[in-house]
C-alpha cells in the first residue's frame, strides 16, 4: 500500500503491502486470544487512558502524515486528534462507571402468580470487533476513532481495515494503540491493523469475527452488510452509508435572518471541502423576497470559498461528475457551478430547483442523493405542502434541520411544532437553528439514522456507542458464588444497578 498526496496524486512511499487471506486469519485469531485479559475492567481503563496519552505524545508526527495523505490541513487534524484521544477518555469513564452493564436483579418472590425466578441481568462483550476505517476521519473514524474505542470499552479486541487513503496515519496511529497496550500488561493483538480490499473481505466473513463498524459509501458498506447477513452464522454490521442532511427554511425565518442563515449555510456545505458525512445536501428555501436574499447571501458566500483538495482523485472525479450530472437536469440552475479548481483542487457551488420537480418521482431523483463534496441542492417551495411533498421522498438521514423566526421557535404547537415533527422520522439528529457539520462526543449525542444513514438503530457518537459491541444475558437461580461479581448481592464493586425496580447508586 502507497503512501499518496491527494493534493498531487504522486506516491510518496510504500507503507506496507496488503494482507493476505492467512495474514487477516492470525490476526483475527490473535485478537480472539486475547478476550479474557480483556475482560478486566480496569485494564480497559487504562488501556483506553494509556491509547489516549500513546497517541498524543506522537501527535505532531500523526498529524504531519495525515495532512501529507489526506490534504485536510493541520489545523483541522489537530483539532481531529483531540477529539480523537477525547473520546477514547470519554469510554475510559463509562467503563469506570459501570452504568453501561445495565445490571438489573429480580429476586426470586413466591407470593407472585406465578412465582418468580431469582433473575440477574447484564451485558457481555460479543467478541472480535471489525472495524473499517473511514476515508474523510483519517483519526476520529479510523484506526483509533470511535468505533474501536468503544469496541475496546466494550471489552472486544479490534481488527481494523485501513482505508487505502491513509495507510500510513492508520500504520501510525495502530502502532499507539498497540504500545498502549503493552504499557498495561496487554498482548498488542488486542488491536491490529490490516490493509487491502480483499482483506476487507476474508475479515467480515472470518468465522471469529462477532460484530463489524463501517462509515463509508452506501455501495460499499451495503455490500458489507449483506456479506455479514450472509454468513453461516450472521453477525451485527454497524454501518453509516451516506446521508443528504435536509435543511427546512421557513419564510418567517428567511424574512427575519436572510443573510445571516446564507452565510451560514454557506459555511457548512463547504466546511472541510463538503466531504463531512453531516453536510447540508438539502435546504429548501421559500419563494419570495426573503429566500431570494437568503440565495443571494449563499451565492455571495460560496463564491469567496477557496478551492479545495479532495481525499483523492476517485472522490474527485466522481464529485465532478455527480454536480455536472446535476447541473444538467432540467429546470436546474446553477448559481455558482461547482466544478474543477487549479492545482488539482474543486470549486464548491450550489444549484436551484423548484420543490414542484423534486416532489415527483422521475428525472430529478438524482437530486435526492448525496454527492460526496462541496456542493449543495437548494429546492425553492412556495408553500407547507410543497415542503410536506419533497420531504415525503426523502431517504434516511443522520440529521435534519429546521430554521424558524424567534415567534416561530417561542410558539406550542404552531409550525415550528409541526415542522420538527415532520422532520422527527427522517434523522437521528434534529437541529433547530444551527448547522449540522460537527458532532459532539458526549452522553446524549446519536449519530445514526434511518437506512440509508446506517444500518441499525445504534449510534457511533457518543458514549452510548458502547452498547453496539455488548449483548444481554441472564442467570437464573444461579449460586451467588457461581455469579460474576457484577451480580453478586454485596455488589463488591460498587456498580449502579436496579434491584427488584428500585435504582442504587
Amino acid at each position: 500500500m502507497w503512501s499518496v498526496d491527494p493534493r498531487d496524486g504522486e506516491r510518496r512511499e510504500q507503507v506496507t503491502v496488503e494482507a493476505t487471506a492467512a495474514d487477516v486469519d492470525a490476526a483475527v485469531r490473535a485478537a480472539h486470544a486475547t478476550r479474557q485479559a480483556l475482560a478486566d475492567r480496569g485494564t480497559r481503563v487504562a488501556l483506553l487512558r494509556a491509547a489516549a496519552d500513546a497517541l498524543e505524545a506522537d501527535g505532531e508526527r500523526i498529524i504531519a502524515t495525515a495532512d501529507a495523505e489526506t490534504a485536510l490541513g493541520v489545523p483541522r487534524l489537530t483539532g481531529e486528534l483531540a477529539r480523537t484521544t477525547g473520546q477514547l477518555r470519554a469510554f475510559a469513564d463509562e467503563v469506570a462507571d459501570g452504568g453501561y452493564l445495565d445490571v438489573i436483579i429480580d429476586h426470586a418472590d413466591t407470593s407472585l402468580a406465578p412465582p418468580r425466578p431469582d433473575l440477574r441481568r447484564y451485558k457481555i462483550p460479543l467478541g472480535v470487533a471489525a472495524v473499517y476505517g473511514a476515508s474523510n476521519f483519517p483519526l476520529a473514524f479510523s484506526t483509533p476513532g470511535g468505533d474501536t474505542a468503544s469496541a475496546l470499552a466494550a471489552g472486544c479486541p479490534v481488527v481494523v481495515k485501513a482505508h487505502p487513503d491513509h495507510p500510513a496515519t492508520s500504520e501510525l496511529t495502530g502502532a499507539a494503540l498497540r504500545r498502549a497496550a503493552a504499557s498495561v500488561g496487554l498482548a498488542e493483538d488486542v488491536v491490529a491493523v490490516v490493509h487491502g480490499f480483499e482483506a476487507g473481505i476474508e475479515l467480515i466473513r472470518h468465522p471469529l469475527v462477532a460484530a463489524a463498524g463501517f462509515t463509508g459509501s452506501i455501495r460499499g458498506g451495503r455490500a458489507l452488510f449483506d456479506a455479514a447477513a450472509s454468513r453461516p452464522t450472521p453477525i451485527p454490521f454497524y454501518g453509516e452509508l451516506g446521508s443528504l442532511n435536509p435543511v427546512v427554511v421557513t419564510e418567517a425565518a428567511a424574512r427575519e435572518r436572510a443573510a445571516e442563515i446564507g452565510g451560514g449555510l454557506a459555511g457548512s456545505m463547504t466546511l472541510g471541502a463538503g466531504q463531512f458525512c453531516t453536510k447540508p445536501g438539502l435546504v429548501l428555501v421559500p419563494a419570495g423576497d426573503g429566500g431570494d436574499t437568503l440565495v443571494d447571501a449563499l451565492a455571495k458566500k460560496v463564491g469567496e470559498a477557496a478551492p479545495g483538495v479532495l481525499l483523492d482523485s476517485r472522490m474527485r472525479e466522481a464529485f465532478l461528475a455527480g454536480a455536472r450530472a446535476r447541473a444538467e437536469l432540467p429546470g436546474v440552475e446553477t448559481p455558482v457551478t461547482a466544478g474543477e479548481g487549479e492545482a488539482n483542487t474543486v470549486a464548491a457551488g450550489f444549484l436551484t430547483v423548484a420543490a414542484e420537480q423534486l416532489a415527483a418521482e422521475g428525472v430529478h431523483d438524482l437530486l435526492l442523493e448525496e454527492c460526496f463534496g462541496p456542493v449543495t441542492v437548494v429546492v425553492r417551495y412556495a408553500d407547507t405542502e410543497q415542503v410536506t411533498a419533497v420531504l415525503s421522498r426523502l431517504p434516511g438521514n443522520l440529521t435534519a434541520t429546521l430554521h424558524l423566526s424567534q415567534e416561530e421557535g417561542d410558539g406550542d404547537g404552531g409550525q415550528g411544532a409541526r415542522l420538527v415533527a415532520a422532520l422527527t422520522p427522517l434523522a437521528g439528529r434534529v437541529l433547530v437553528n444551527g448547522w449540522p457539520t460537527g458532532v459532539a462526543v458526549t452522553h446524549a449525542q446519536h449519530h445514526g439514522g434511518p437506512y440509508p444513514a446506517t444500518t441499525s438503530t445504534s449510534t457511533s457518537v457518543g458514549t452510548t456507542a458502547i452498547e453496539r459491541w455488548l449483548r444481554p444475558v441472564v442467570y437464573q437461580d444461579t449460586p451467588n458464588a457461581l455469579l460474576p461479581e457484577e451480580l453478586r448481592d454485596d455488589n463488591p464493586l460498587g456498580l449502579p444497578r436496579r434491584v427488584d425496580g428500585r435504582r442504587e447508586g
